[in-house]
C-alpha cells in the first residue's frame, strides 16, 4: 500500500462529450483499499473530500488500521450531503430553530443567521391516519382528514420552509420519505463543478428515521440519526462516529419460487439479532447479491434498525442501474452512476471477499415462507405455526360461542415503506386478490383492511396491470399514500372488535407488512402482531382468524363449499413478471409525484412570512419549548438523585414517547380538553411533538409499560419516594425538581430500541432526569440522550435493574466529573439504601466520541448550536 499520507490524486473520465473528475482511491492505496468493506471505502473517500492536512492524514490511517482486528477505537468525521426528515421528526426539530432564532434575537443576534446549511428533504407521511378504508374514496377522505386535523401545524411547516433556506417540503400524498428518496432524491452519484469539470463524489445522507438505511439497497450510504444529532450536521457540524465494526452477510444462491424479499428480511433480522448486532455496519457481499433485484435488496436493507444495524449496505451493480431506469433517470445519468462506481472500486463484486468485523452467510434457497411476532421483529417463524404461538399466549374467553375468533385479525396493513415500496411485492398481492376474487372469497367484516402504498406510482402501475380493482374487491383499497398502520395510525378498531375485547370473547391480532411489531405500536389495543408479505397479510385477512394455520388448513371456503387453500391462491413467478411488465413505466413516478406535490388544499394553506414564528400562546399543536435556551445547561456532575422510574428490558421509543391516537381517557386528553379541544378528535400523539407540554405529559405512557418501582400503578404514573404517593410521572418530577431532587432512570437491555424520534430524550431531559443507568442502549436513542445532555451510563456486566433491588427512597450517587468525561470511562456510581448501607459499582459512559463528550459538557445539542452561532455572529464584522 502507498503511504496513507501521500497527496490525493484525482483522474478523470468522457461520457457523452462531458469531462468528470474524481478522487482516484484505488490508484492512491492500491490492493489495500480493495481489502476494506465497501462502507469504509465510502467513508475513506467522504473523509479524504472533506477533512484537512493532520485530521485528514489520521482518519485515513485509522481507517487503514482498522484492516488489522476489523475494529477501531478511532473516531472520524462524516459530512453527509444532505438531511432526510419526516413531518413529526422535522416539526420538533423546526420547532427548535425557530425557538433558537427567539433566543438569538433575545442575545441580540439577527435571527436570520440561523439556517441548516445543508439540503433538507422533509416529507409529510407520519401523519396519515386509517379512518376511511375499504371503500373506493378511502384516499381522498382521509387526506382530507389529516390536512384538517394538522393544518396549524402544516401551516408552520410552510412557514419553515419560506424563513430557512434549504428546507423543502414535500406535501402529504407523495409518499413515505424512505420511498421518496429512492424514487425522487437519491442520485447515487453526485457532480458538482469544478476547475477541471464535474467532480463526481458518492451521495451520502443521514435520515431522522431509522429506517433511513432503506436507500443502501440502491448503494447510497446513509443511516438513521435521532433529530438531535441531524441538527448539528444541519448547522455545519459533521457527525463524528467510531470507525465502524462491519459485518459481513455473505448471500449465497437464490430464493426459491413464492418466497419473498419479506421473507429474506425477516429472515436476516433474525440471524443477526441471534448474534447481538448492536450498531455495527452490515454489508451484503457474495454471489447471491446478484441473484436479488434492487427492490429485494431495499427491502432487506429497509430493516436494518430491527436487526440492530446502523446500515444494511449493498453495492452499485447492474440492478442498481435498471432500478435507476426504472424509476425514469436519464440514461446520461444511469451510465455516470455506472462508470463511477467501476472506476473507484465500490460496485459490487461478487466474487470478492474484503476484511469483516465478523462473517455470517445465509443461503437464499434455504430461506423460506416466514412471520415475525407476535411481539418483536426478530422472532421467526414458519408461517403456519401461527396457531401453536398463539396457544402459548393461554387466552381463555370469558364466554363461548361468541361470534368471532378468540383471535380474530382485527388489522390486515399491506403498509410501510419496507414492503409497499417494490412493486414486486405489492404485484404479488394484486395476484393473489385476483385469485381470492374469482374464487368468490370475501375477508370477514371484523377485519380492518388497508393498502397505504409507499409512492402515488403504485396506483399507476396497479391499475395499469388491472390489479386495483381485485384489491378493492377483498377490501384493500388505497387508503392514501404514507406510514399508516406501521407507525400506530391504525384509525379505530372495526366496532365488533372492540365490543368482543369488551366482553372478553377475543385476544385480537394484528396482520401487517411493516417492520414493527412491538406491543400497543401497531394499535395501543393491541399487544400481539405478525410481520409477513403483502400478499401473505391478504391470505391471513381472507382467513379472519390467526390461528388458521394456512400451510394445512383452508383460508376460506368459497361460497359453494370448496375448501381454498393458500397454495391455489399464491402467484407463480412468471404471473408476477408479466404484471410487472405490463404495470411499470418509468415515467410514472416523476408524474405521480409532481402531481400529489401539487396538492391545491396543501398550497392553500396560508403562513407567515416573518423571520420569526408568531406563537400563539393558546396553542396545544405549537410551543415555544423551554429548553431552546442560552441558558440552559449541563447535567454533568456529581449528585445524589432518586430514580424516577425503573424499568425492564426492551423499553422501545413506543414506551417512551407514543406516536398512536392520544387515549380520550388519558391525562393527557385531560390536559388538552382542559385548553379547548375536542375530546373525540384529539388526533395522535406524534401531532402534538411540537408541544412540549403535551409531550412532557405524555412520556412513558403506555399501558405495556411496568414501572419496577410500583409495578401496580395506573399507566403513566411513579412513586415520589419523599411522600410516599403514586402520582402521574411529570407531577412527581415537578415535585422532585421544586425540592432541588435530582432524578435520573434505570433500565434492563436495549433501552430505547425503535423509532428514531428526539422526544423520547426531549421528554426525559423536561422531566429533569440527568442520566440514564441501563444494561445496554439502542443505538440512536443514545445519541439522542447526548443531544438532551442526559449522561447514559451502562451498567456492569452481570447487573441489571433486578439485580439492583431498588426500591422507593433508595438513591443513586453519580460521581460525573465534566472534566474527567471522556469516551468509554469508567463512573462511579453508588447505591445509597434508604433501610442503611452502601453498594458501589462502575458504570461506564455509554459516549463515544469527543464531540458527544463536547456536547454534553455544554448541556445538549442545542446550546452548543447557540453559542457557536452567537460566538460567529460576535466575530464577523
Amino acid at each position: 500500500m502507498e503511504n496513507t499520507n501521500a497527496p490525493l490524486r484525482h483522474a478523470s473520465f468522457t461520457l457523452d462529450g462531458a469531462q468528470y473528475t474524481y478522487l482516484d482511491l484505488p490508484a492512491m492505496y492500491g490492493a489495500e483499499y480493495f481489502r476494506l468493506p465497501v462502507v469504509l471505502r465510502l467513508l475513506l473517500e467522504n473523509a479524504l473530500r472533506n477533512m484537512r492536512d493532520a485530521e485528514r492524514d489520521a482518519a485515513v490511517a485509522a481507517l487503514f488500521g482498522w484492516l488489522a482486528h476489523g475494529t477501531s477505537e478511532s473516531e472520524i468525521a462524516f459530512q453527509p450531503g444532505r438531511v432526510l426528515m419526516h413531518d413529526t421528526t422535522s416539526t420538533p426539530a423546526l420547532v427548535d430553530i425557530a425557538a433558537m432564532r427567539d433566543a438569538l434575537a433575545e442575545a441580540g443576534v439577527d435571527p436570520g443567521v440561523l439556517n441548516p446549511v445543508l439540503p433538507v428533504d422533509v416529507s409529510v407521511d407520519h401523519s396519515l391516519a386509517v379512518q376511511a378504508y375499504a371503500r373506493a374514496d378511502a384516499a381522498a377522505l382521509n387526506l382530507d382528514l389529516e390536512l384538517r386535523r394538522n393544518a396549524e401545524r402544516y401551516r408552520f411547516l410552510r412557514w419553515a420552509s419560506k424563513a430557512l433556506s434549504n428546507v423543502r417540503i414535500h406535501p402529504p400524498g407523495t409518499g413515505i420519505m424512505h420511498t421518496i428518496n429512492l424514487e425522487q432524491l437519491a442520485t447515487v452519484v453526485c457532480q458538482q463543478a469544478g476547475p477541471d469539470g464535474m467532480a463526481l463524489h458518492p451521495d451520502m445522507m443521514i435520515g431522522t428515521d431509522s429506517h433511513t438505511p432503506m436507500i443502501n439497497g440502491i448503494g447510497v450510504l446513509g443511516w438513521g440519526v435521532g433529530g438531535l444529532e441531524a441538527q448539528t450536521v444541519m448547522f455545519g457540524m459533521p457527525t463524528m462516529l467510531r470507525i465502524p465494526d462491519v459485518i459481513g452477510v455473505r448471500l449465497t444462491g437464490a430464493l426459491q419460487a413464492g418466497v419473498t424479499a419479506t421473507d429474506l428480511a425477516l429472515t436476516v433480522t433474525q440471524r443477526l439479532r441471534a448474534i447481538h448486532v448492536s450498531g455495527e455496519f452490515v454489508e451484503f457481499f457474495g454471489p447471491g447479491v446478484a441473484t436479488l433485484s434492487a427492490g429485494s435488496r431495499c427491502v432487506v436493507a429497509n430493516m436494518a434498525p430491527e436487526y440492530g444495524a446502523t446500515t444494511g449496505y449493498f453495492p452499485i451493480d447492474g440492478e442498481t442501474l435498471a432500478y435507476l431506469r426504472q424509476t425514469g433517470r436519464p440514461e446520461s445519468h444511469v451510465a455516470r452512476v455506472g462508470a463511477y462506481a467501476e472506476r473507484t472500486g465500490i460496485a459490487l463484486d461478487t466474487a470478492a471477499s474484503p476484511r469483516y468485523t465478523r462473517v455470517i452467510e445465509i443461503a437464499l434457497d434455504r430461506v423460506q415462507m416466514h412471520v415475525a411476532g407476535p411481539k418483536r421483529p426478530q422472532d421467526l417463524h414458519p408461517y403456519g405455526h401461527t396457531k401453536a404461538i398463539l396457544a402459548d399466549q393461554g387466552f381463555t374467553p370469558r364466554t363461548t360461542g361468541g361470534a368471532l375468533p378468540r383471535h380474530a385479525i382485527a388489522i390486515a396493513a399491506i403498509t410501510s415503506c419496507t414492503n409497499t415500496s417494490d412493486p414486486r411485492l405489492l404485484m404479488a398481492a394484486g395476484l393473489l386478490a385476483r385469485k381470492a376474487r374469482q374464487a368468490g372469497l370475501t375477508v370477514p367484516s371484523w377485519v380492518k383492511t388497508s393498502l397505504g402504498p409507499g409512492s402515488p406510482a403504485a396506483a399507476s402501475y396497479l391499475a395499469r396491470a388491472g390489479l386495483l380493482d381485485d384489491l378493492a374487491a377483498v377490501g384493500f383499497d388505497i387508503v392514501g399514500y404514507g406510514c399508516t398502520t406501521c407507525i400506530g395510525n391504525s384509525g379505530p378498531l372495526p366496532a365488533a372488535v372492540q365490543e368482543a375485547m369488551t366482553a372478553g370473547t377475543v385476544h385480537p391480532v394484528a396482520v401487517l407488512s411493516g417492520n414493527r411489531n412491538f406491543t400497543g405500536r401497531i394499535h395501543p389495543d393491541l399487544d400481539l402482531g405478525f410481520l409477513m408479505s403483502p400478499p401473505l397479510v391478504i391470505a391471513f385477512a381472507l382467513a379472519g382468524d390467526a390461528e388458521r394455520d394456512l400451510s394445512q388448513e383452508p383460508v376460506q371456503f368459497a361460497p359453494d363449499g370448496r375448501a381454498v387453500h393458500l397454495h391455489e391462491l399464491w402467484p407463480a413467478e412468471a404471473d408476477i413478471d408479466a404484471a410487472l411488465a405490463a404495470g411499470l413505466r418509468p415515467t410514472d413516478y416523476r408524474a405521480a409525484f409532481k402531481i400529489a406535490s401539487a396538492n391545491p388544499a396543501w398550497q392553500a394553506l396560508q403562513s407567515p412570512d416573518s423571520a420569526r414564528f408568531p406563537w400563539d400562546p393558546a396553542s396545544t399543536a405549537l410551543r415555544r419549548p423551554p429548553f431552546a435556551s442560552t441558558e440552559a445547561g449541563s447535567q454533568l456532575g456529581r449528585y445524589a438523585a432518586h430514580p424516577l422510574l425503573v424499568l425492564g428490558d426492551d423499553v422501545t421509543t413506543d414506551h417512551l414517547s407514543p406516536a398512536s391516537a392520544i387515549p380520550p381517557d388519558s391525562l393527557i386528553a385531560d390536559f388538552l380538553v382542559e385548553r379547548g379541544d375536542d375530546r373525540d378528535d384529539l388526533n395522535v400523539f406524534a401531532s402534538r411533538r411540537g408541544n412540549w407540554q403535551v409531550m412532557m405529559r405524555a412520556a412513558f405512557y403506555s399501558k405495556s409499560l411496568v414501572n419496577l418501582l410500583c409495578p401496580e400503578s395506573p399507566v403513566g404514573h411513579t412513586l415520589h419516594a419523599p411522600s410516599g404517593r403514586l402520582e402521574p410521572i411529570w407531577e412527581a418530577a415537578a415535585h422532585y425538581a421544586q425540592a432541588s431532587n435530582p432524578v435520573v432512570l434505570v433500565a434492563g437491555e436495549r433501552f430505547g430500541t425503535g423509532s428514531s424520534r428526539d422526544w423520547a430524550a426531549k421528554g426525559q431531559r423536561l422531566l429533569g432526569i440527568r442520566a440514564v443507568l441501563a444494561v445496554s442502549f439502542e443505538r440512536i436513542h443514545r445519541s439522542n440522550l447526548i443531544g438532551m445532555g442526559i449522561l447514559p451510563l451502562r451498567l456492569p456486566d452481570g447487573m441489571t435493574p433486578a439485580t439492583l433491588q431498588l426500591q422507593s427512597g433508595d438513591r443513586i450517587e453519580i460521581d460525573a466529573d465534566a472534566a474527567a468525561l471522556a469516551p468509554r470511562v469508567s463512573v462511579p456510581v453508588r447505591i445509597l439504601r434508604a433501610k442503611g448501607g452502601i453498594d458501589a459499582l462502575a458504570a461506564t459512559a455509554a459516549v463515544e466520541t469527543r464531540l458527544e463528550v463536547r456536547l454534553l459538557r455544554m448541556g445538549g445539542v442545542i446550546p452548543a448550536i447557540l453559542s457557536d452561532t452567537i460566538l460567529s455572529a460576535v466575530h464577523t464584522p
